[in-house]
Parts: structure tokens; C-alpha cells; sequence
């Protein structure tokens, strides 16, 4: 299916059904951006500090205008962009520019449809806001297990095959959606919920996917909370990146992946893990390419490039104690590479470590990660590893 009429169809389900929130004007006519701007309207948020701006982030921005925020979303990826442009505001009276879907907030019942979403409210500590969300496989965080064992957060179904009655009795203000291809998204036409998508996952910066915490907070009226924790985890991030830069000699090649069902798949030379590699002073196999989201290799392929690569990033939910042994038992090629040999695979266990719903917005403690890995001298003596770690067995 082409992606943008897709998408498209998705946005104009929303305007649809978002009926609840601002006004337009008493008129019924609608107004533009810019006249809104105009008016000279005195702003609702005087303070900077309640101000959402965007360093990093390439795949929303937002222009406070009056009482309203006006929020444009897009794939931060794509040449040829869909926009999604929402209106949000406490005021019921306000003048809405034309092509804006209106909200009111601030929400007090979201769903999520995936875990990144979900992290951005675990990193503000508004975890409360989230009503409902999809799978819960691997779902580490206390406070959301617990709330889901209360039934203040309800699982909706898995993706693709949504529970819409579940989605009704919850009633939330908005559904947070990321547009995969087996979303099942068009089944939400049936229910009368504004939909808002949340397209973090395609940044290609680490700090830029971090930066959707502020998106989140725009809904919430907490821009205050996630301009300071984006701001300590932006200084964290770089400090550690620009002591990696002093470094001199040879830099580590670092491989990704493992092969399933005949290909190898891996992430091109523009994503955010090839970034994360970057900053942590290793050179990535792939970083050449100019693809920023995922593809798939034959086995000889990938071997002609990561065979003598140091190391090798793993990442599953096996169950048991994952082993060399084990990775050679899955396919006795693996034996055959460097990293292997010389053990030298970076591993992370997403049944233990919560890996989805934490590190898309703590990029900084997976940078600490991998430069514990590459360069052990940059960080502490004792520090275990948040998320990955040297397999050691």
C-alpha cells in the first residue's frame, strides 16, 4: 500500500472524529495559521520554560500562538512528507486555523500503541495519563505493571488485531499510533477517538527520538518537567560524547544483527544505532550506507563485511542464559567471525533489562553502554551496564 495515501487516511479518520476541543471561529469559518498569529493574541504561555522547542527532534515542531499550540508531525525520513497538523488548547472559544484537528487539553486518558510512546510518560513520571496500551510483552516498569494489575491501564489487544470494545469503555482523549504496516489501524475508524501519531521511532538521532518526551508533554501541560529531564539527559549525552572525541588510535568496528529466516537483518549507516556507534567511538560496518531505517542481507554478504569487525551487537528475548554456545548452536557460521572468536558480542536481554521501554528515552545510559565496551577507561571502574553488556560466557 502507498504509505502516504495511508497515511492520509489515517489523518482524515482523525479530523473526523475529533470533535471534541476548540471551536472555530463563531463565524464557521475557519482561519489560517497566520492570521491566528496576527491577532496578537497575549499568550497563554509567557514563559519559556512552558515552551516546547526542538533541538535534535527533526519529526514534529510546534508554534505557541495565543492560547493554542499548534503542533505539525511528520516522518522526520521521508523527502515526500505527510503533515499532521493538530491544534491544542484549553480554551473552548478559540479560533482554530483551517486544516488544524482541535484537542483539549490538557488529556487525562491516552492509549499507547507501542512501548516507545509508553516511555516518553515513564521518563516525566505521568505514567497516570496512560489508560490503555498494546502488548505488554517484556513490560518492565513497576508503576505501569502495577497499574495494569489495578485496571487503570487496560490492555487493548496486540497489533493488528486490536480489542475496539476495550478501546470504548476506556473512552481515552486521543490513541497515540505509530504507522507500521501491520498496524491494524483501520479498524479504530469504527471508534469516535482522536488520533495522533507519535513517529519518534523513525528519528536518526538517539537525542531526537529522546526529544519526543516535550511531544508528549505538549498534551499534558508538562513542557516545564520534560524541557528539564530532556535538558540533563542532552548534557549527559554529549558531555560523555565529547570526551569519546579526545580519544586517539585505532577505532573498533562493531557489527549488528543476527540472520532469521535467510537474511540478516540490520539497520543502515544513517540510523540512530549507526549514530549511537558513532558517538561512542566505534565505526559501524554499515556506516556507509545512506539508509536510515532496517534491511535485509544474505549471510555472505554481511560476513564479507563484519568478519573481522571486533564486535557485535545482540539483542533478543531468549530465555535461559544466552551463551557463545548458544549463538553458535543457532547457526555454526556465527563461529566463524571475529567477534565470535575473540568474544567480543555486546548483548542485551529485552526480557531483563525493559530495553523498549527505557532506552529509546535514555539514550545517554545506552551510550554509556557502549563506550563501557569500547573505550572502559571513559567510564567508571564499577559501572555494570544499563542495558548491554560484554557476553562474557
Amino acid at each position: 500500500m502507498d504509505m502516504n495515501r495511508y497515511f492520509s487516511s489515517i489523518l482524515a479518520i482523525a479530523l473526523l472524529i475529533a470533535s471534541s476541543g476548540c471551536n472555530h471561529t463563531g463565524s464557521g469559518t475557519a482561519v489560517s495559521a497566520s492570521e491566528i498569529q496576527q491577532k496578537n493574541i497575549t499568550s497563554a504561555f509567557p514563559d519559556d520554560s512552558t515552551k516546547v522547542s526542538t533541538k535534535y527532534a527533526q519529526g514534529y515542531k510546534v508554534t505557541y500562538s495565543g492560547a493554542l499550540k499548534l503542533l505539525e508531525i511528520s516522518d522526520p525520513t521521508a523527502k515526500n512528507k505527510t503533515v499532521y497538523r493538530f491544534a491544542l488548547t484549553e480554551d473552548p472559544e478559540c479560533d482554530i486555523p483551517a486544516g488544524y484537528t482541535p484537542i483539549k487539553i490538557p488529556v487525562n486518558s491516552v492509549i499507547c500503541m507501542t512501548t516507545l510512546q509508553l516511555a516518553g510518560f515513564i521518563t516525566i513520571g505521568e505514567t497516570g495519563h496512560v489508560s490503555g496500551m498494546s502488548s505488554t510483552r517484556f513490560l518492565h516498569n513497576e508503576t505501569v505493571r502495577k497499574q495494569i494489575e489495578d485496571g487503570t491501564t487496560k490492555r487493548i489487544g496486540i497489533e493488528g488485531n486490536f480489542d475496539n470494545e476495550v478501546i470504548i469503555n476506556i473512552n481515552p482523549n486521543l490513541i497515540f499510533f505509530s504507522p507500521f504496516k501491520r498496524g491494524g489501524y483501520d479498524g479504530l475508524k469504527e471508534v469516535d477517538i482522536p488520533l495522533v501519531p507519535h513517529l519518534g521511532y523513525k528519528e536518526p538521532h538517539p537525542l531526537g527520538q529522546a526529544e519526543w518526551i516535550k511531544f508528549i508533554a505538549l498534551f499534558i501541560n508538562e513542557e516545564a518537567k520534560a524541557n528539564r529531564i530532556f535538558n540533563d539527559i542532552a548534557q549527559q549525552y554529549n558531555t560523555l560524547k565529547e570526551k569519546v572525541a579526545t580519544q586517539q588510535g585505532e577505532r573498533p568496528v562493531v557489527l549488528s544483527g543476527e540472520i532469521h529466516g535467510g537474511s540478516w537483518y540490520a539497520v543502515g549507516g544513517k540510523s540512530f544505532l549507526a549514530q549511537l556507534f558513532k558517538d561512542a567511538g566505534a565505526d559501524y560496518v554499515l556506516k556507509d550506507n545512506n539508509e536510515s531505517g532496517g534491511m535485509n542481507f544474505d549471510f555472505e554478504t554481511m560476513y564479507e563485511k563484519a568478519a573481522n569487525a571486533q564486535y557485535w551487537r545482540i539483542m533478543n528475548g531468549y530465555q535461559g542464559e544466552y551463551t557463545y554456545e548458544v549463538l553458535g548452536k543457532s547457526d555454526p557460521r556465527y563461529k566463524d567471525f571475529r567477534a565470535f572468536k575473540e568474544k567480543g558480542v555486546i548483548y542485551c536481554n529485552q526480557r531483563e533489562r525493559g530495553f523498549y521501554e527505557s532506552s529509546p528515552t535514555q539514550p545517554h545510559l545506552v551510550l554509556k553502554d557502549l563506550v563501557k565496551i569500547f573505550h572502559p577507561t571513559l567510564v567508571e571502574e564499577d559501572y555494570k551496564g544499563t542495558f548491554y553488556t560484554l557476553l562474557e560466557k
